[in-house]
């Protein structure tokens, strides 16, 4: 009898073992999730790195012009990203959606309340890709000397200026 009841304990604990027996996470999920990496949420901090730039910026523009320019947008950093921040999302909003963007400085460098153009990327980019995308902008309504600045941003997380990647300033004449 003690053998078999040996036996049993055997196979039991082999079985779960084995079979993969999930424990809840921290969070309440099952190990056998999708890896917390995958889902939406915050970049690294090693992944707020990018070269955005201009094909041909515009010098000029009037005040409140929409205007549609021709960027570049290179994956200078060590992570992938996804568009929806993850390769899948179940977010109901835009929060960790990757996306370019411009911001306006005035004449003294200072960032203002100016409208700000954003476009997501549309597909996964790998460490090390590029992909050309078009972004909205809409010129200050003073005119004047501004500049025009390109960056990438995660929305409801960061600019990546604000994790240190460089971004790319244009001078532009506001015009009335």
């Amino acid at each position: 009898m003690n053998l078999r009841i040996v036996f049993l304990i055997t196979i039991v604990s082999s079985v779960l073992v084995l079979g993969g027996c999930t424990q809840p996470t921290s969070t309440g999920t099952n190990t056998n999730d999708k890896p917390a990496a995958l889902k939406a949420g915050p970049l690294p901090n090693e992944g707020f790195k990018a070269e955005v730039t201009a094909a041909e910026p515009p010098a000029k523009l009037r005040a409140g012009q929409v205007d549609v320019i021709n960027i570049k947008v290179k994956n200078t950093s060590t992570a992938i990203w996804w568009p929806a921040g993850g390769e899948t999302t179940d977010r109901p909003d835009n929060t960790f959606y990757i996306a370019a963007g411009n911001r306006w400085l005035d004449k003294d460098g200072k960032r203002t309340s100016e409208t700000e153009g954003h476009a997501g990327i549309t597909k996964v980019i790998r460490p090390g890709e590029s992909i050309d995308m078009q972004l909205q902008v809409t010129a200050p309504k003073t005119p004047g000397d501004w500049t025009m600045e390109l960056d990438m941003v995660q929305e409801g997380v960061a600019w990546f200026s604000e994790k240190g990647s460089p971004t790319t300033k244009l001078k532009v004449t506001v015009v009335k």
